[in-house]
């Protein structure tokens, strides 16, 4: 008896505390319809229009807050109270910002074709969210940068590395914030619950279960913003790599679906994990809502596929036919137009070197016709990707661990007048592999006549550019120079990768391309 009476007390605290949630819920939608009145208020001219009154549902709250909703016969006053995100996130109740925007980045850019979701954390490793979006942007044609947009969203509650990521990509890609192709955003800390508390499932380890929860939290966040802002939604990650015109692909492919009348939930542009997954905006809800409820259950790849399952699957007959019907919904693109590039996983100490095959091969360097010269590296190389081969335009140059004072010298057979040059270093498989604080230096045949505003080092080279953050180094040399003796690329700090140079292309008068 004294068993049965603690289990139905248990029960009737649950009861209770389900009430007492709802009573919270009440109290949030009313501050945010007054939130919405004080806003609309400030609008207009309160001395001379009166704020406007409270719509029906504001009267219905306050009378459920009331307890007056007691009402017997024909069309009562009295409605249900569906299921909402607050049921399975009741956390989201204890504070009233838990669903507002730590920071938002935007310049309001709504009604597109595409809207590519691209969440990113922060990496014990590597940071691989500046090669994506450089990558991201190159790939798309004017026309297709019009009519899509880019939301990065940081997904960390520390407001200083928020800052750090949204001004380097304000500074990186200034000209596609400006336009609203590229917007940033970040959760409020009281979005997540208290991760530390997860049920253990699948056997996983507590630190497992905190990474994939909090990714289908994540998920759910991203969709969400993004739902209202363009037809179609394409779920990214931050370290993969896209072929060009894959905005154009993935719509027409889309459209022709849609033109056929072929039903689809998903179509899948990338193999792997959750990566290049397009769906119809308006049926993101069925998606935000599953991974709302399922989020400490399952990995955000299992819980699409249990998803489908349940929408299509039918118990009585065999996984083949299942298999089948699934098959109607998801649909896969070949060949893939997405790859996974990182090697450091955002969960602490996973190394994943996953590739999707149907991808095909990628361009790892780019050859140019060159001046003819004698090559000399500092660098010691990796097996046989030596600076020589990269300058005549057979493989990329592989150097291990870049040390100050390291030189990579081109000496010119002929004095070459140089017109321009342009060095890229990393590649699409090793995109952290770069030259950082690197100058790139000449040596004029006739070294007696600078200008006082040439940096001049005290060997007598002349710094004519260095490399940028995203790994490039290029420019122009000054026809006062002359003729060259040698070019060269002087490394002034150490890194702790190894380096890449993926194209070098120097330009003489005689050069054409």
């Amino acid at each position: 008896m004294l068993t049965q009476r603690l289990a139905d007390l248990q029960v009737k605290l649950q009861y209770l505390d389900t009430m007492y949630r709802a009573r919270q819920e009440d109290l949030q939608q009313l501050t945010q319809h007054i939130d919405q009145s004080a806003i609309a208020s400030d609008n207009t001219s309160t001395f001379t229009i009166p704020p406007p009154e409270l719509r029906p549902e504001i009267h219905q709250i306050l009378k459920n807050m009331s307890g007056m909703n007691a009402a017997t016969g024909i069309n009562p006053p009295v409605k249900l109270r569906l299921p909402s995100s607050y049921h399975f996130l009741p956390h989201l109740l204890d504070d009233p910002s838990s669903l507002r925007l730590a920071y938002l980045l935007s310049k309001g850019r709504t009604g597109v074709s595409v809207v590519l979701g691209v969440p990113t954390v922060r990496r014990e490793k590597q940071c691989y969210l500046m090669d994506t979006l450089q990558n991201l942007v190159e790939g798309m044609s004017p026309k297709e940068s019009n009519e899509s947009l880019i939301v990065i969203f940081v997904a960390e509650t520390d407001l200083g590395y928020v800052l750090q990521i949204a001004k380097d990509i304000e500074m990186r890609f200034s000209s596609q914030v400006d336009s609203g192709l590229i917007e940033v955003i970040a959760p409020s800390p009281a979005y997540y619950p208290n991760l530390d508390k997860l049920r253990i499932t699948l056997g996983d380890s507590p630190e497992r279960v905190r990474w994939r929860s909090k990714q289908n939290l994540d998920f759910a966040f991203l969709m969400s913003y993004c739902q209202p802002k363009g037809t179609f939604y394409v779920q990214l990650e931050d370290d993969i790599l896209a072929k060009p015109s894959y905005v154009t692909e993935m719509k027409e492919f889309a459209l022709a679906k849609i033109a056929r009348k072929e039903p689809w939930f998903v179509l899948d542009f990338c193999r792997l994990g959750f990566i290049g997954k397009m769906f119809k905006s308006a049926e993101l809800p069925w998606l935000i809502q599953f991974f709302q409820m399922f989020y400490n259950d399952k990995p955000v790849d299992w819980l699409l596929y249990s998803l489908i399952y349940t929408k299509l699957c039918n118990i009585d007959k065999s996984h083949d036919y299942c298999k089948r019907d699934k098959a109607k919904l998801w649909i896969h693109y070949k060949p893939s137009l997405f790859q996974h590039i990182g090697t450091h996983s955002s969960l602490k100490g996973k190394v994943q070197k996953l590739k999707d095959r149907q991808f095909g091969k990628v361009a790892l360097f780019f050859p140019h016709k060159n001046p003819e010269a004698e090559i000399f590296s500092g660098m010691k190389h990796y097996k046989h990707y030596t600076l020589e081969n990269a300058y005549l335009g057979e493989n990329f140059f592989w150097g291990l661990l870049p040390s100050p004072g390291d030189q990579l010298i081109f000496k010119f057979v002929n004095p070459t007048t140089v017109k321009r040059f342009f060095f890229r270093s990393g590649n699409a498989e090793h995109p952290a592999d770069k030259f950082y604080n690197t100058t790139v230096e000449v040596m004029p045949l006739e070294n007696n006549q600078y200008g006082g505003n040439l940096n001049v080092t005290s060997d007598g080279f002349i710094i004519v550019g260095k490399f940028d953050d995203v790994g490039i180094a290029q420019g122009n040399v000054d026809d006062t120079l002359g003729p060259l003796q040698a070019m060269r690329l002087f490394v002034h700090s150490e890194t702790e990768n190894w380096a890449i140079l993926s194209e070098i292309h120097i330009q003489d008068e005689f050069t054409t391309r």
